[in-house]
């Protein structure tokens, strides 16, 4: 009885010294988001098919396709790849590939291949992650369980619900 008491601690404390430390999660926004409305200043909602859009986020990249149509049909389109770190004091970016097509401003098809970075504080406060895009004035995201929401004041308010 004594050896198998002994045998038995001596499993239990190689079981527990071989464990590796688990370390601390951050938050996480990983997934996909689809667009499903955007709410206008004047109080209209616009949705499918008139505008569209997808949002990965892994662990650590960020690729973002979105299009919308004006009365007229004219349409502009937004696509990016980025690189970014999300902790609990920051949210960082790097540029990889940014390229937009906007129609209805005039401007055209634009690239942008630049390594640039940016970053932003980050609250954190009873589930929900809130934080501004730094780079080619994106909106301030807000995480709240499956749901995004993407506000750029005075213009736009967009929602996104999570699909994977």
């Amino acid at each position: 009885m004594k050896r198998l008491l002994g045998f038995v601690a001596i499993s239990l404390a190689l079981v527990l010294l071989s464990e590796t430390p688990v370390a601390a999660q951050g938050p996480s926004i990983e997934g996909t988001y689809r667009l499903v409305a955007r709410d206008l200043p004047d109080g209209s909602r616009v949705e499918p098919p008139a505008l569209d859009g997808l949002i990965t986020w892994t662990k650590t990249h960020r690729n973002f396709n979105i299009y919308w149509k004006d009365a007229e049909g004219k349409t502009t389109s937004i696509s990016t790849f980025r690189k970014y770190t999300l902790t609990e004091d920051g949210y960082t970016e790097m540029n990889i590939f940014h390229m937009a097509n906007d129609e209805i401003g005039g401007t055209g098809v634009s690239y942008d291949f630049s390594q640039v970075s940016g970053g932003s504080s980050v609250n954190i406060e009873n589930g929900k992650i809130e934080f501004d895009l730094p780079l080619f004035d994106e909106p301030r995201a807000v995480f709240e369980g499956d749901m995004l929401t993407a506000t750029v004041e005075g213009e736009f308010v967009d929602h996104w619900e999570r699909v994977e």
